[in-house]
């Protein structure tokens, strides 16, 4: 064999090292989402980005599409390894204890582990601002858009029962008819449950001209939900804030997760959680005071972050 042969297959041959050493070193994670187009799909793509750029490449995260948060807590209890997914904490605590949706009692969901929470489900009760409505009382007799067959909707109805609002027309329709039915004067307000701010109230406000109804203190102690506060100025034309509930929302794996992968994904999000919100305000409404609603104990890789981070960490989540 000539020297230079020699010398092609000792490169080969450290190409092929090298390319294994890196292969090595990369840890990849499944985050189950949302559905593709939503608010918390684009956050996770966000969160995806961030993640691979602060590692160098090291942490790589693929997205799946989810039909639901159901779905993910399900899967929770068969998926192997970095399987992250989010959910509102009461599927964790319900899959737990075995109720529907998760019934029988499987030990697998005992498995669930807490990483970090990421921006709530917020109710808002948009109206349009040339109808006189100024408050919930003043739906009586309109026609209001909920959507269909989701949290919001669901979330919509009761609020508006508790309420007492009386004779208010409730359409069930796809959310996606929410503006262009607003546009044409075919209702004359709407419900959508997301993240501020929400897309379509956006286009709503700038196209129509929009007011969010606000809830005083007493009507959301009557819902039982988390209160939220949409700053002034989410919104086009909003000069106030608006008070409403919300539905608080974290990310999840189980104690199958290497721990040092939760470790550096946790560090990872909040130290790139300010650039996110850049060109994502959303993540601008959280703080690590909404890790009291998280609905598992953490797992111990996110638990050393925060302790090493100074975090007093409340009783539910060690």
């Amino acid at each position: 064999m000539t020297v230079l042969r020699r010398m092609s297959w000792v490169s080969l041959a450290l190409v092929v090292l090298l390319a294994a050493g890196m292969a090595h070193a990369q840890t990849r994670i499944t985050y189950k989402s949302a559905k593709a187009g939503t608010s918390y799909y684009q956050m996770a793509v966000q969160l995806a980005e961030a993640v691979r750029r602060a590692s160098q490449g090291s942490l790589q995260i693929t997205i799946e599409e989810s039909q639901g948060s159901v779905q993910n807590v399900k899967e929770a209890a068969r998926r192997p390894g970095n399987y992250v997914f989010t959910s509102p904490p009461g599927l964790i605590r319900r899959a737990v204890a075995g109720k529907k949706p998760f019934a029988p009692k499987d030990p697998s969901y005992e498995d669930i582990r807490s990483l970090f929470p990421i921006p709530a489900l917020t109710m808002h009760f948009v109206v349009r601002a040339d109808r006189g409505i100024g408050d919930f009382a003043d739906l009586a007799g309109k026609t209001f858009l909920i959507g269909k067959g989701s949290f919001g909707a669901r979330e919509a109805r009761r609020t508006l029962e508790l309420f007492g609002v009386a004779d208010v027309r409730l359409i069930e329709a796809e959310l996606s008819n929410a503006v262009p039915a607003l546009k044409d004067g075919r209702i004359d307000g709407f419900a959508t449950a997301g993240s501020w701010p929400a897309p379509n109230v956006v286009e709503a406000a700038a196209s129509v001209g929009v007011r969010v109804l606000s809830m005083s203190e007493e009507q959301v102690a009557r819902t039982g939900r988390t209160a939220i506060v949409i700053p002034a100025g989410t919104y086009p034309g909003q000069q106030e804030p608006i008070l409403t509930t919300s539905l608080p929302v974290g990310a999840y794996t189980t104690t199958r997760m290497d721990e040092e992968a939760a470790y550096a994904l946790t560090r990872l999000y909040w130290e790139s959680k300010q650039a996110m919100a850049e060109t994502g305000p959303w993540w601008q409404g959280v703080t690590l005071a909404d890790l009291a609603t998280l609905g598992a104990p953490l797992h111990p890789g996110a638990r050393r972050y925060y302790e090493e981070a100074g975090v007093a960490l409340p009783d539910n989540l060690r």
